[in-house]
C-alpha cells in the first residue's frame, strides 16, 4: 500500500500544471526544455506578463515560476493580481537576477514562496520546483479530506436533525391520537401556523421553525385523563380546571432542553391558549405579552379544531368557522394576524383539502 501511495504521489507530482512567465522567450524556452526533460509535460508558459493571470485562471496551475524584472506588468504586479483572485492563492517561484535584500523580502511580503537566482543552476531548480509541489499536493490532500470530512458531519447531523423533527412530529401526534383518530390534525394546523407566520413576516428559517415546533403544541393532553379528555359532553367545573392544565404539563415535558427548537416548542405548548383580551390561560396573559408564535397557533389551533370533528362536538363548516375567527378578533385573538388570516385563507384551505379527516361514515 505504500509503494502504490507513492507512485500515485509521484503521478501527481509530474501531473502538475506549471505556469512559466518571463518577458525572455529564450528564457522560457530553457525552462520548457528543463521541465519535459524531468518528466513535467504540463507546461503553460508565456513571454507577456499581462497574460499570466488568465492562463493561470484557465489552467488552474499548480506552481507558478515568475520573472521579477518584466515589462508592462512586473513580477510584484503579477503576485498581487493573482492575490486578487478568489481561488487559492498559487505557490511562486521568484527566478530572478536581482541580488539586493529589499527586493527579495519585497517578493516574499507579495506572495513569493522561493527564489532561484539566475542563471539558474538546473538540480537546484527541480529540486525547489519538487519541494513546493510536494507541499501543494499535500495541502491539496488535505483540503479534499476535511471536504470529505465536512460533507460526513453535515450529513449525520441532517440525519440527526431529520430524527429529532421526526419524534418531535410523531410526539405530537401521539398526544393527538388521545382525542382525534388520525393526528392530521397536528399537520394541517402546524403549516397553517408555517404560512400565517410567513404572512406576517416571518424569514423562511423562522417559519420552518414555527412549522416544526407547533406539532407539540397538546403534548399535555398525555397528562389528562381519558374521562376528561374524550367526555362527549360539556365538562363540569372541575373537569375544566384540569382539562386545562394541559398547557403546563406540555411546558413541563418540553422544559429543561436549551435547544432553539424545545424552547419554542415549550413556549407555544404554554402560551398558545393565552387570549389577546387577558381571559386566556395558564397565566391571563394579553395583547403582545403573548409571544408572536403563540398567537400565531392560536388561530390556526382553533380554526382546525372548529372544522374537526372531536368526541365532544361535530365539525364546524369552514364558512361558520372564519366567522368565529373574525368575530373574535380583539377578544380571543390577535387583530392583525386575524386579518392576515383571512388574506391567507385560499392556501390554508388548499392545506385543509390536502389532509382530510378520512371519512367514517355507514
Amino acid at each position: 500500500m505504500q509503494v502504490i501511495e507513492q507512485i500515485q504521489n509521484e503521478q501527481d507530482i509530474k501531473a502538475a500544471k506549471i505556469l512559466v512567465v518571463d518577458d525572455q522567450p529564450v528564457n522560457v524556452k530553457l525552462l520548457e526544455k528543463v521541465l519535459v526533460a524531468e518528466g513535467y509535460p504540463n507546461i503553460i508558459s508565456t513571454s507577456d506578463s499581462r497574460e499570466a493571470v488568465a492562463l493561470y485562471r484557465q489552467h488552474q496551475c499548480d506552481i507558478v515560476l515568475l520573472d521579477l524584472n518584466m515589462p508592462h506588468i512586473d513580477g510584484f504586479g503579477v503576485m498581487q493580481e493573482l492575490h486578487n483572485l478568489d481561488e487559492d492563492y498559487p505557490p511562486v517561484l521568484v527566478l530572478t537576477a536581482l541580488k539586493d535584500r529589499d527586493s527579495r523580502v519585497r517578493a516574499l511580503e507579495s506572495g513569493a514562496r522561493d527564489f532561484v537566482s539566475k542563471p539558474f543552476d538546473r538540480v537546484e531548480l527541480l529540486s525547489r520546483i519538487r519541494n513546493m509541489l510536494e507541499v501543494r499536493m499535500l495541502n491539496q490532500a488535505i483540503k479534499r479530506q476535511n471536504q470529505i470530512l465536512e460533507e460526513k458531519v453535515y450529513e449525520r447531523t441532517r440525519e440527526l436533525d431529520e430524527t429529532r423533527l421526526e419524534i418531535i412530529r410523531r410526539l405530537g401526534r401521539a398526544a393527538e391520537y388521545r382525542d382525534n383518530e388520525t393526528g392530521l390534525h397536528i399537520i394541517r394546523m402546524s403549516q397553517y401556523s408555517q404560512i400565517l407566520g410567513l404572512a406576517d413576516g416571518m424569514t423562511e428559517s423562522e417559519a420552518d421553525m414555527l412549522l416544526n415546533a407547533s406539532p407539540m403544541h397538546d403534548i399535555g393532553k398525555i397528562g389528562i385523563p381519558d374521562s376528561i379528555l374524550l367526555k362527549p359532553g360539556k365538562l363540569t367545573p372541575d373537569e375544566w380546571k384540569i382539562m386545562k392544565t394541559h398547557s403546563t404539563i406540555g411546558a413541563e415535558i418540553l422544559s429543561g432542553h436549551q435547544s432553539e427548537l424545545m424552547m419554542e416548542a415549550r413556549q407555544i405548548a404554554l402560551m398558545h391558549h393565552e387570549k389577546w383580551d387577558g381571559s386566556g390561560y395558564p397565566k391571563g396573559r394579553s395583547g403582545d405579552e403573548i409571544p408572536l408564535v403563540g398567537r400565531i397557533v392560536a388561530i390556526a389551533d382553533v380554526f382546525d379544531a372548529l372544522t374537526t370533528v372531536r368526541p365532544y362536538k361535530k365539525a364546524w363548516n369552514v364558512e361558520d368557522a372564519v366567522d368565529y375567527i373574525a368575530q373574535n378578533s380583539a377578544s380571543h385573538f390577535d387583530p392583525r394576524l386575524v386579518e392576515l388570516f383571512l388574506k391567507i385563507l385560499p392556501e390554508v384551505l388548499i392545506i385543509r383539502a390536502k389532509y382530510p379527516e378520512p371519512y367514517f361514515g355507514a
